[in-house]
């Protein structure tokens, strides 16, 4: 029988003067054993302390035995008293020490192990977009092009109106953009720079521009913000062969020299003539596979001579000056570059996808 229902039973059917010294007595060892079992199970000093209310608190097992010595024989009073506080001391002293040994336990479990080797710390590398950027970038250089830069949130003028693409112009739908306010959009291409440049600065002009773009467009090969490198060169007697020549070099350093180049007549607004232009399948070398569709090319980028309203907008002598522009989408490069079939794979931060280059 439990020490408790066996005070409990005590109280409902109090027994004889002569029997009560030596329940109490009994009564005593028996709540000393469970607690000290129970002590012994604790493991937080939070089952400790509710373990010390049931024993030792108010309403506590030994605290109604204490109150109930009154009710022992005068000469047996003192007896069951001793053994009562005796009883009390040594549970308030298991009590500490159980405390004590789960304040240790933690401490150690906490404590650094300084014999176990150190765990090395996982080196970083740069997302493949920005290794491919810094790729495009390191080629243009070699060949006298300097970085230009502008800003993502640009006005309608820059970004449509001085690349020869008025308002309500039919182009304006190949590039459908983010409008913060109606003179005010997310860019849709890093073209704009070439403007912006031209105005501060004279011919020759030899930049390449790479940055963040956005467009209303999303599945697997186009994501709402992408990124582009554009590229503009502007002096005198510059032709359609210069542009030609600064291509081809630009793909045999980014893929091998058995890429070829094909150019396809195309249109853009700021340019004319302008043309697409496709590269030698990477995957099947021109044999023709799914990426390439059957075709056997690739493209990958498009190109074309300085419209002349361009020019005049920043006030370059058409007479004296032509020039050509191209643009590409980093991330189409980097998929042929690396044979990605899904371009959302670059922006799902999958550690196991970007731990590979």
């Amino acid at each position: 029988m439990a020490a408790s229902q066996r005070a409990a039973m005590a109280t409902r059917h109090p027994p004889r003067p002569k029997d009560r010294a030596r329940i109490v007595e009994n009564t005593i060892a028996q709540i000393e054993q469970e607690a000290e079992q129970a002590l012994a199970a604790a493991s937080r000093s939070e089952q400790v302390r509710e373990i010390s209310v049931r024993y030792l608190g108010r309403k506590g097992l030994v605290t109604q035995l204490l109150r109930k010595i009154s009710t022992l024989p005068i000469q047996d009073r003192p007896r069951a008293g001793q053994l009562v506080n005796h009883a009390k001391i040594r549970m308030e002293g298991r009590i500490e020490k159980t405390l004590e040994r789960i304040q240790h336990q933690v401490a150690d479990d906490d404590r650094i192990d300084v014999s176990l080797p150190g765990r090395p710390a996982g080196l970083g590398t740069l997302h493949p977009i920005t290794q491919i950027t810094d790729a495009i970038c390191n080629i243009f250089r070699k060949m006298g092009f300097a970085i230009a830069e502008g800003p993502e949130i640009e006005t309608d003028y820059y970004n449509f109106e001085a690349l020869n693409i008025p308002k309500n112009h039919p182009a304006r739908d190949m590039q459908d953009t983010f409008y913060i306010s109606p003179n005010v959009v997310l860019r849709t291409h890093t073209s704009p720079t070439q403007p912006r440049v031209m105005e501060k600065r004279r011919p020759p002009v030899r930049i390449i521009a790479p940055g963040k773009v956005y467009r209303c467009d999303s599945d697997l090969t186009h994501t709402p913000m992408f990124h582009q490198v554009e590229g503009l060169l502007v002096d005198e007697q510059v032709s359609f062969g210069d542009l030609k020549g600064i291509l081809t070099a630009f793909v045999h350093d980014m893929f091998d020299a058995r890429t070829s180049l094909r150019f396809r007549p195309s249109f853009f607004p700021f340019t004319e003539p302008s043309a697409e232009v496709d590269i030698l399948c990477v995957m099947c070398r021109g044999k023709g596979c799914r990426v390439c569709s059957q075709t056997g090319w690739l493209e990958v980028l498009g190109s074309g001579m300085v419209h002349p309203a361009v020019f005049e907008n920043v006030g370059y002598d058409t007479e004296r000056y032509s020039g050509f522009a191209f643009g590409m989408g980093v991330e189409r490069i980097a998929m042929l570059k690396y044979g990605i079939d899904d371009i959302r794979k670059f922006f799902e931060n999958d550690l196991r996808f970007l731990g590979q280059f």
